[in-house]
């Protein structure tokens, strides 16, 4: 360690190095337990099967790794009095964070009934991967976690996301050796490149290196140390190496390092804030094992450009550190075997017994807690205070922070509309000024972001770079647009990325939408899952206070991608979706500008949901007014009068329903020429905006009552429902309905290429005549009345097939249609 790089240059002394391994030991003490035992937590008396848990779950070898981060943690947050949050990425690494949180008292200030004493200790124990109490990786119930561990690949996305706007935090993320092998964790190395050392705070990232999976080595932890270092120097980071399994040397280097890395971080922070000169230095390695220097000019100091160059920590240590050595006569320690339980076989086998109660001792219980069961003062030593402990920081419970987004009044953006469907707009560029509006207001505060995969100005939400440009830490050229070093709109071509970057945000209490094309935001569903299921085990946590909801906007979606083809073409997000909780989950189709503005401006306001907005960025048809919007967006589902033939003194004899925008301007189309065709006919037409209306109120908050269900759709009348994406979804949710054998439903049935526009809902059976024929086909009595409307419909489509392959664009009739009304 150079001098020049510790800021006081002051190594640990004995009495710190003791403290800080005090610790350590009860925390690793504490992990062991919780994975074993059910009783006798302090050992008072000889291990018996009795005190072992009869079903043994959890993971050991990540655990010792992620206790000496936490220890260090806490000593560098101490020591330099910093705000920070950390990410622990490693999927199983409950037991750890459980210990810590418990040791530095913010567990049982979050659950007083698991005390910081013996009997408190027997629960923490107890609860763990046990029926009734918490799960075993790091999950909502866990104080100071944003980050659900269940799944790997999106830690770091997280951290970014929580750093960003939030100038005096520093996030650090524990990156497993596994985790690091994912595509999404690889894509979020490229955050250094949009972080803001003026307006964000940093990001510390600590790639643990332990060796093994679950059955097999790590990539990374394979690869020799100038192989890796090269990575992580091309990736823009400049690496500090930990390496040893001597705790005493482990935790001085560790140490080192953890300064070092504050160090530069502040130094980077001070330069772009003040413009003072950062300083320069070398790439240091804090190996325990060999005090090796990575070679390269850095700490900070930045490329040509002047993009800062921030720290990453590499900690190399085996996995499963200071557990069994060997078992049944097997090397554990140091490889994939002790990767979740270690001894497995301790009720039934004496041996193993004896052998858990010498792991356990050997961390020397008795010199960590008292006669009551807490922690020792010693051991205490390293703990920050108050809101500074990592369990306890308001960032990890981001509702706290929240503020009320400054949504402006949507009047000022609403398009006017003197009769249904006399104007046409772009509903998403209609959005854009909004969005643009609500980024204008908040450019003091910084707390609202809009993210998306490239397509901004594709999506016709340009109207954003008035307020705000896109975030880019990179060169600038002459030839770019819209970048901006301070730029709160997010582009990455990972919509992994985005996802990441956007909960990390929310978590952390701040508001923001993500935008992307609906064929490929499938790319992030497991992602959305998680989240989902966050939000769902939050909402029953009274401590958590409600977070920003997690908005998504899909557009350039399957009805307009006639130009990029059947890869585009995917509109099944939504049915995901809508498998998912019921409590968080929300899909709306918005059938013109004006409602898309009213939603939006509802789910922008709504907290702990996942709001999906499907709704297009081509010229549409302008239905309703803006207070027509709000009241029909309010019903949800409802009938529109002025589209239908009902004259009020008779059931419909058929009810054409739509939701989103082509199959409304469809069915629309279709009631038109079902008046002139067919004007003794009782059409009603139903618009739906909020799919979730279609379930059961029983199943959803949103769901209608029978009563409802029947006096829009009627128990016994046919009806015909054009819908924006898979057919299937309007039946899984309506199956339960007394009219559901009279519900036929048209939608996307993947068929796809590249073709026109009409050609596209020609082809899925979505089209206004085929829709009329339908209605023929279904009504009683009326195939042999309107034999002759059949099948002038049935030759439109035929006249249409043939127009399209002479001339390259549809017919007039089609692409002239206004609505009469």
């Amino acid at each position: 360690m150079r001098k020049d790089e510790d800021p006081d240059g002051v190594p640990l002394t004995d009495e710190e190095l003791d403290a800080l391994d005090a610790h350590w030991r009860a925390a690793n003490y504490l992990s062991v337990g919780q994975i074993y035992l059910m009783d006798n937590p302090l050992l008072r008396k000889p291990l018996e099967p009795e005190h072992i848990k009869p079903r043994l779950l959890g993971h050991w070898g990540t655990s010792p790794g992620l206790n000496l981060v936490h220890t260090h943690l806490n000593r560098v947050i101490r020591r330099h009095g910093l705000d920070a949050l950390c990410v622990w990425g490693p999927g199983h690494g409950g037991p750890a964070v459980l210990a810590n949180a418990w040791l530095e008292g913010s567990y049982s200030e979050t659950y007083p009934d698991v005390s910081r004493d013996e009997e408190g200790m027997a629960r923490l124990f107890r609860q763990f991967s046990f029926p009734g109490g918490v799960p075993s990786h790091v999950a909502p119930e866990t104080p100071g976690s944003i980050h659900e561990g269940g799944e790997l690949g999106y830690s770091l996305s997280h951290a970014y996301g929580a750093a960003l706007d939030n100038p005096d935090l520093l996030v650090a993320c524990v990156i497993g050796d596994g985790e690091a092998e994912t595509g999404p964790l690889a894509a979020s190395w490229h955050s250094d490149k949009f972080l803001d050392p003026v307006h964000d705070g940093a990001v510390l990232p600590i790639l643990h290196l332990n060796g093994y999976k679950i059955a097999n080595p790590t990539v990374l932890a394979r690869l020799p140390e100038a192989e890796l270092d090269e990575l992580l120097r091309g990736y823009g980071h400049d690496p500090l190496h930990v390496t040893g399994d001597d705790p005493r040397q482990v935790h001085r280097a560790m140490a080192a390092a953890m300064d070092t890395a504050v160090d530069r971080i502040r130094r980077i922070q001070r330069q772009a804030r003040t413009g003072t000169d950062a300083g320069t230095g070398t790439g240091t390695s804090a190996g325990a094992d060999t005090g090796s220097t990575g070679a390269g000019a850095g700490a900070g100091a930045g490329g040509p450009d002047g993009r800062p160059r921030w720290p990453v920590i590499v900690l190399r240590t085996p996995k499963g550190w200071t557990g069994p050595a060997e078992v049944d006569g097997l090397p554990v320690e140091g490889t994939w075997r002790s990767h979740q339980v270690p001894l497995s076989a301790v009720r039934e086998d004496p041996a193993h017994r004896e052998q858990l109660e010498a792991w356990l001792r050997s961390y020397r219980p008795d010199e960590l807690f008292d006669e009551r069961g807490g922690p020792r003062e010693r051991v205490l030593a390293c703990v920050p205070d108050g809101e500074r402990r990592l369990g306890a920081t308001r960032h990890a419970n981001g509702g706290l922070l929240l503020r009320e987004l400054p949504l402006p009044p949507l009047e000022h953006f609403a398009v006017a509309v003197d009769r249904p469907g006399g104007a046409r707009h772009e509903p998403t560029g209609v959005l854009g000024g909004l969005l643009e509006a609500v980024m204008a207001a908040t450019a003091d505060r910084r707390d609202f972001r809009l993210v998306g995969p490239d397509e901004t100005a594709s999506n016709r939400l340009q109207a954003v770079y008035g307020a705000s440009g896109k975030a880019w830490q990179e060169p600038l050229l002459d030839t770019d647009e819209h970048l901006d070093r301070h730029g709160r709109v997010m582009e990455i071509l990972s919509e992994h990325t985005c996802q990441g970057w956007l909960e990390g945000y929310l978590l952390t209490g701040r508001h923001g939408l993500f935008s992307c094309y609906e064929a490929f935001v499938h790319i992030v569903d497991s992602m959305v899952n998680q989240h989902i299921k966050w939000l769902r085990t939050a909402r029953t946590l009274p401590w958590r206070a409600p977070i920003a909801s997690l908005n998504y906007l899909l557009t350039s979606h399957v009805w307009r991608q006639d130009h990029n083809g059947f890869s585009h073409q995917d509109p099944g997000f939504v049915d995901h979706v809508l498998n998912k909780s019921p409590e968080v989950v929300r899909v709306y189709l918005p059938p013109d500008a004006n409602t898309l503005l009213t939603v939006a401006d509802h789910a922008l306001r709504s907290r702990d949901q996942v709001n999906v907005i499907v709704a297009g960025k081509q010229p549409c048809f302008d239905w309703l007014s803006l207070d027509d919007a709000r009241a029909h967006c309010a019903r949800g589902a409802g009938v529109w009068e002025w589209a239908g033939t009902e004259d009020g003194t008779r059931e419909p004899d058929v009810v054409l329903a739509c939701a989103g925008d082509v199959p409304t301007e469809e069915v629309l189309a279709a009631a038109a020429l079902l008046r002139r065709h067919l004007p003794g006919l009782a059409v009603r037409v139903v618009n739906v905006v909020d799919m979730t209306r279609l379930m059961p109120h029983e199943e959803h908050p949103h769901g209608m009552t029978d009563g409802e269900y029947d006096a829009l759709f009627t128990r016994d009348k046919p009806v015909i429902f054009a819908y924006h994406g898979y057919p299937w979804l309007v039946h899984r949710l309506a199956y339960r309905r007394a009219g559901h054998p009279n519900l036929h439903v048209r939608g996307y049935k993947e068929v796809g290429t590249t073709t026109t526009p009409f050609d596209m809902v020609v082809r899925n059976d979505l089209d206004r005549y085929r829709l009329v024929m339908d209605v023929i086909d279904r009504v009683p009595g009326l195939a042999v009345r309107a034999v002759g409307v059949r099948q002038a419909m049935a030759d439109a489509r035929v006249r249409h097939h043939d127009w399209i392959r002479a001339h390259g664009s549809d017919m007039p009739e089609v692409t002239d249609w206004t609505w009469a009304g």
